[in-house]
This record gives C-alpha cells, sequence and structure tokens, in this order.
C-alpha cells in the first residue's frame, strides 16, 4: 500500500478546457448555445457598460468629497458580482472553465481598511475594463448573429464559432484570476492556519508537559522540605531522610526540564548543527541507525529546526512501529532544497491516516513550501522523502 502526498495540482491552464467540437453546417447544440450567447451580448453589455460609467463618473466627480471614495470602492464590489455573472454566462453557454477569484479578506482595521483593500483590488478593476470595452463588442456580436440568423444562416456555425472565440479570450484574459498570484494568496492564508496551530499545539504540549511534570515534582520537593525543617530539631534522622527524598526529586525535575528544553530546541542543535543532532537521536533509537549528512553550510534556524524534528518524529515511528531491524537517515542539499530521507526495513504499510503523527509532519512541512512523500508497501521497506526550501543563514553567528 502506498501512500504519496504531492503539492496541490494547479488549476487547469486555459489552455487545457474541453474544446468545443468541431463546427459543423448543422446547428448543434453547442452552437445554439453559442449563437445564444452572442445575442445576450447586446443587452448583458448595456447593463454593465451603464453600471461602470455610472460607479466611475460619481466616483470619480465626489473624490474631493466624502462620499466619492467610499461610493468607488462600493462601485468596485458590485463590479466584482458583474465579473461573477459574466464567468457564470461563459460556464452556462460557452463551456469555459474560469475559476473564482479569491474573496477580498475580511479586515479588522475599521472602515479606513475596507475602504483601502476594495480601491486595491485588482479583480473590480479588470471587471470595469471588462464593463466598458464590452458595449461596442457586444453592438458588433449581436448585429452579426441576427444578420447571420437570416442571410448567411449556412456559415453562421462558423461566424458564431469565431466570435464566440473572441468572447472565451476576453473572459479569460479579464476575469479570470491572477494565476500565480491568487493561488499563492490561497496557499498562503491556508499555510498561515497551519502554522497558527501547531504553533498553539506546541504551547499547549509545553504547558501540560510543565504542570504536570517538573512543576509537580518541584510542589513536592517544597512540601517535602518544608516537613524536614519542622522536624530538624525534633527527629534529625528523619528530616535527614526527607532532605535525601528531595535531593532525589530535585535530579528528577533537572532531567525533565533537560527534556522538555530538549524538545523545544536542542543544545546540539544550536552548537553544532543537524548533522551532530540526527546523530544524537540516532543513538537513542531502539534499532541501529546510520545517519549520513552532506551538507557544506547551515539552513536557516527554522528550516533546521523542522528538518530535525521530521527526522525525530520519524525515528520515533521506527522504534515504535516499523519492527524494522535496522534503518538510515540521509540528509543533503541538491540546489535550493534540502532533502531528507528516512528508510526502515520494517513491515511496511505506514500512511498518512496511520495515526503516526504523519499527518501532521506533512502539514508542518507544507506550512513552509515543503514536501512529504510516504513509500511504504505491505511487507516493507518503508522509504519516507522529505523537501525542504533551502534558506540561507543570515545574522546568525556559526556554531559549528
Amino acid at each position: 500500500m502506498t501512500e504519496r502526498m504531492t503539492p496541490a495540482s494547479p488549476p487547469d491552464d486555459p489552455s487545457d478546457d474541453h474544446r468545443p467540437p468541431a463546427v459543423r453546417i448543422a446547428l448543434e447544440p453547442v452552437t445554439w448555445k453559442e449563437i445564444s450567447h452572442l445575442l445576450v451580448n447586446l443587452p448583458a453589455s448595456l447593463v454593465g457598460f451603464v453600471y461602470v460609467v455610472t460607479m466611475v463618473a460619481l466616483g470619480a466627480g465626489l473624490a474631493v468629497t466624502v462620499v466619492g471614495l467610499p461610493l468607488l470602492a462600493g462601485g468596485l464590489r458590485g463590479a466584482r458580482q458583474l465579473g461573477k455573472a459574466e464567468r457564470a454566462r461563459a460556464r452556462a453557454l460557452l463551456g469555459l472553465r474560469i475559476d473564482e477569484p479569491s474573496p477580498l479578506p475580511v479586515r479588522r482595521t475599521g472602515f479606513f481598511g475596507w475602504l483601502w483593500s476594495s480601491l486595491k483590488d485588482p479583480v473590480g478593476w479588470r471587471a470595469v475594463l471588462y464593463g466598458f470595452i464590452r458595449l461596442p463588442w457586444g453592438i458588433v456580436t449581436f448585429t452579426m448573429t441576427l444578420v447571420s440568423l437570416f442571410v448567411l444562416w449556412p456559415v453562421l456555425p462558423f461566424i458564431a464559432r469565431g466570435l464566440s472565440n473572441v468572447d472565451r479570450a476576453l473572459v479569460r484574459g479579464l476575469l479570470s484570476p491572477s494565476d500565480e498570484l491568487e493561488r499563492r494568496i490561497a496557499e498562503l492564508e491556508s499555510d498561515r492556519g497551519v502554522v497558527i496551530d501547531t504553533a498553539a499545539a506546541d504551547l499547549r504540549r509545553i504547558e501540560r508537559d510543565l504542570h504536570d511534570g517538573a512543576q509537580a515534582r518541584l510542589v513536592n520537593l517544597a512540601m517535602g522540605l518544608g516537613l524536614a525543617k519542622e522536624k530538624l530539631l525534633e527527629d534529625p534522622d528523619a528530616a535527614a531522610l526527607m532532605v535525601d527524598e528531595a535531593h532525589g526529586e530535585v535530579k528528577l525535575a533537572l532531567k525533565e526540564l533537560r527534556d522538555l528544553a530538549r524538545g523545544i530546541h536542542p543544545a546540539v542543535l544550536t552548537d553544532r548543527g543537524l548533522d551532530a543532532a540526527l546523530s544524537s537521536i540516532a543513538s537513542r533509537c531502539t534499532v541501529p541507525v546510520k545517519v549520513t549528512a552532506d551538507l557544506d553550510a547551515r539552513p536557516a534556524a527554522a528550516i533546521e529546526g523542522i528538518a530535525y524534528f521530521t527526522v525525530s518524529e520519524l525515528l520515533q515511528n521506527v522504534s515504535k512501529h516499523s519492527g524494522a531491524r535496522s534503518a538510515a537517515v540521509d540528509v543533503w542539499r541538491t540546489d535550493e532544497r534540502l532533502l531528507i530521507q528516512v528508510r526502515d526495513d520494517g513491515r511496511g504499510g505506514a500512511g498518512l491516516d496511520g495515526g503516526t503523527g504523519m499527518a501532521g509532519l506533512a502539514d508542518r512541512l507544507g506550512a513552509v513550501d515543503g514536501l512529504f512523500v510516504v513509500d511504504s508497501p505491505v511487507g516493507g521497506p518503508t522509504v519516507i522523502t522529505a523537501e525542504l526550501p533551502w534558506r540561507d543563514r543570515q545574522n546568525e553567528p556559526a556554531q559549528q
């Protein structure tokens, strides 16, 4: 069984849309839809032209007053809705698949935040431009289609196809989302949510570990020392025994605090880098692990930390779930990517939905434009590849 996680495929390129069937003299349903679209162009373009001219004229004319810019901002939001209606019409009658642009972000900065985000909205301004240039084209298409219905009907399918292709190009050019920018914004918004959730979960884990571990031991230590103080004069031997127990509690509390600090950011990673830190993890694994790190420099601290915790989690899975006899960790750099590969000869069958924390690792890597691929057929072996963007250290002293 193989589970793979790869980056989400980008939206279909417009050139890959389902193309209409070849034109024939006999009018087919697709051709009738194109004719209907061309005939509706005139009333639709009239509505759009009147709206954008009125909106822009009023907004620009009243810009020197208090209501001018808010009126223009509201008009741009309305232009978005006109663009949405045109995209729906193109989907229904032209078979054109156009993704909807990302909605305007909800800002909590009050009126001026709303005003600024509306005025600089590129989707709204492109819809305004579409409304301006559509009127003359709507007149042309309506006239040519209507005349062809009665005079040039033998070649009407070819005329309708040619005019409809121009319409398709206009919709793609002006009403499509800004592919790369829109997609990148959506990815960053999603990644930001993952980072926030991960940070909140880490804070809750640290708080729980402190509360249930070191804090509880320190409370017991304080109580034990208080009792020893009371018995110091009455029963020195019992007091000495209590002090000895308190000494043991101090050692355990210090060990738990060191373990917690290592879980937040291990000192060996800060001082000696990824190679030494991964070797330290490997030494604590229950199966022999061979670590190979081929890095000529250290990446940025954030990337280094994610790589460390990724390998740590994967080796814990090897210890707990794999039944392996040996494992290997390879780390290397290629171009501007940091690659990590963890292999074991265990029973296999690992996956992103197996409850072993791999889905969380995939989310964490995805939040920094990383990649997480699991190849684990039943019976093994398991090969897990993680890929992170390489970022050089800046303003950080080399501590190797």
